[in-house]
């Protein structure tokens, strides 16, 4: 079954304490080429059938009403996973 990927991120004008503590982590285990860590989130849509215009539409509408908080995070991609 087809699936589309929604990824959501936080705002960039918003800290981000758990990807400062993972990038401080990750430069504690020598990675300082590593200098910034943010944390969001990926969503996996499983589709019956294709994957039409409308579904798409759709999904773009659930992105934006259910999987976000607009106020602090910004839906980034909307995509059919290969």
């Amino acid at each position: 079954m087809p699936k589309v990927i929604v990824e959501v991120m936080p705002k960039d004008v918003l800290l981000d304490p758990a990807g400062k503590a993972t990038a401080r982590a990750l430069q504690g285990f020598g990675d300082g080429e590593i200098t910034d860590v943010r944390i969001g989130k990926r969503f996996e849509i499983t589709v019956a059938g294709d994957i039409t215009p409308a579904i798409l539409d759709h999904i773009t509408e659930i992105a934006a009403d259910v999987l976000s908080n607009d106020v602090i995070e910004d839906v980034i991609s909307i995509r059919v996973a290969d």
